[in-house]
């Protein structure tokens, strides 16, 4: 039989109270109205105590919430009710408004808590006859949630089982191509697929060493699943895909079901969202996709923010004022290796004399001897057929120079990973936006647009109603009952991960319970 000392259970009291003071003044439970014999009864109450203690179903750590061990019930019913109360109103509280409140840098986030008060939600867990429905029912509001739960759910007993079968990758960029015949990477190939195809599972190949249709077949339909180029050619990305540790999946789970916790009701207003880690731009309205396409996005060095501005103004054959840093280690060295190219692209380079900016010609400098880290020229790219942003530059003002582009090498869209701009954001389809952009502006019809185009003259449009724009990190979506997971390629959601298990109160596995 177990037993608390009284320090233990002073502790426990006052983590109690520490609970209820951390939440807001008007969310205080009633703690104080009910004790051993309130209206919920002692096996409520139990009941109430097992549903917080599988909080990690809902992707929280149940030690954040002190919840009290059963032997204080036995020893002291009222302290137990007490503290159990005061651990399920702060585990509400993170249910329905998110752990994470406030993050630096997350400006894609926005929560709406004032659509979903804490008062009435904790009144009712006071007073409801079975609470830990309430808990149920506050932790399944966001849309999404049962899927993600599921997903969670099975990549934790993925995790205890030791994870799936690993997968050699190929060397360096190689690519297992179809046909291929590989005694250890193709075995092990069917073993992993066969982990969670089970049409992969059901196949007997006449030689489990060679790479055949039917296994090329369950490459696709995993590289779908995935959002990769569905070509059938495992390289690395797919490799990286197969071999994702089951942690990482736990972690990406947990970090977006806290993000969607009281996230604002985007409203029926047309608006731009570009997903980052994805790759993807939608033009939504009235909760209806008007436009879907493929962008590429920064390289992790280069990191695309995330914004929340409005589409005001288009610019066609929009001239590039090249940025310092692209200058100093993008075109650099290709000034070094041929000038005379460079100019033929249309850069001009400008330097400094007696406080006027003088145009220089680049075959006249020694660029060898130039220092990138003080840099002294400007560089600026006319308008053109090799203008870095295409022809069409969609203007988002922000403090962080990011525009939406087009560009001139329409094939790199072709590209499963596409995280490799300076930060801005490139279109696969500007034209099909640009006519989005565009609806109800006076004068600005096709037959315009594309004289102006061909006048290689830059111009500009306003945009006759500014359209929100978002750009936001959403490495986990939910189709139908799909969840779909890309890589968290800037370690956004490691950073979130770490603020969701920052402790708040004292941890109840830190007391001493014996």
């Amino acid at each position: 039989m177990y037993h608390c000392n009284v320090r233990t259970l002073l502790a426990l009291t006052l983590l109690g109270a520490a609970a209820l003071a951390a939440l807001p003044a008007h969310a205080a439970p009633p703690a104080a109205q009910g004790a051993a014999h309130s209206v919920q009864g002692a096996e409520a109450l139990h009941r109430l105590a097992d549903r917080l203690r599988r909080l990690a179903e809902d992707g929280l750590e149940p030690r954040d919430y002190a919840i009290p061990p059963e032997s204080l019930a036995q020893l002291d019913p009222a302290a137990f009710a007490a503290a159990l109360r005061a651990s399920a109103a702060a585990a509400l509280a993170d249910l329905l408004h998110g752990r994470v409140r406030d993050l630096p840098g997350r400006a894609d986030i926005r929560r709406d808590t004032a659509a979903l008060p804490l008062g009435p939600w904790t009144a009712e867990l006071g007073t409801a006859a079975e609470p830990a429905a309430v808990i149920d029912r506050a932790a399944l509001l966001p849309q999404g949630t049962s899927a993600l739960k599921r997903a969670l759910a099975a990549a934790r007993a993925r995790a205890l089982a030791g994870g799936f079968p690993p997968v050699p990758p190929m060397p360096g960029n190689d690519a297992l191509e179809p046909g291929t015949a590989d005694p250890v990477r193709v075995p092990a190939l069917r073993a992993r697929l066969a982990a969670t195809d089970p049409v992969a599972a059901a196949l007997r190949p006449a030689d489990p060493a060679v790479y055949d249709e039917d296994l090329v077949a369950a490459v696709r339909r995993f590289q779908a699943a995935e959002a990769l180029e569905a070509d059938g050619r495992a390289g690395r990305l797919t490799f990286a895909a197969l071999n994702r540790p089951a942690e990482a999946t736990i972690r990406q789970l947990r970090v977006a079901l806290d993000m969607r916790r009281a996230a604002a009701n985007a409203g029926s207003e047309r608006r731009i969202e570009v997903n980052i880690p994805h790759q993807r731009l939608q033009v939504v309205e009235a909760g209806r996709v008007q436009l879907d396409m493929a962008v590429i996005v920064g390289k992790p060095a280069r990191a695309t923010p995330m914004l929340r501005v409005r589409l005001t103004s288009v610019m066609f054959n929009p001239p590039w004022g090249v940025p310092e840093r692209n200058a100093r280690e993008d075109l650099l060295p290709k000034f070094r290796s041929n000038p005379r190219a460079m100019m033929e692209k249309g850069f001009r380079v400008y330097g400094f004399a007696e406080g006027q900016r003088v145009e220089i010609d680049p075959t006249t400098i020694d660029w060898r001897s130039v220092n990138p880290e003080r840099f002294p020229y400007v560089i600026r790219q006319d308008a053109g057929e090799a203008n870095a942003l295409g022809r069409i530059k969609f203007v988002i003002p922000n403090t962080e120079d990011i525009f939406m582009h087009d560009t001139p090498d329409r094939g790199l869209f072709r590209r499963a990973e596409r995280a490799f701009s300076s930060g801005c954001i490139r279109l696969e389809k500007p034209m099909e936006l640009l006519d989005i952009t565009l609806q109800g502006a006076a004068g600005w019809d096709r037959a315009r647009v594309d004289r102006v185009l061909e006048s290689r003259q830059t111009s500009a449009a306003t945009v006759p109603r500014p359209i929100p724009v978002r750009l936001h990190y959403t490495t986990v979506t939910v189709e139908g009952a799909e969840v779909r997971i890309r890589q968290d390629i800037y370690g956004h959601d490691e950073a979130y991960a770490r603020a969701l298990d920052a402790p708040r109160l004292p941890r109840v596995a830190e007391l001493r319970v014996r």
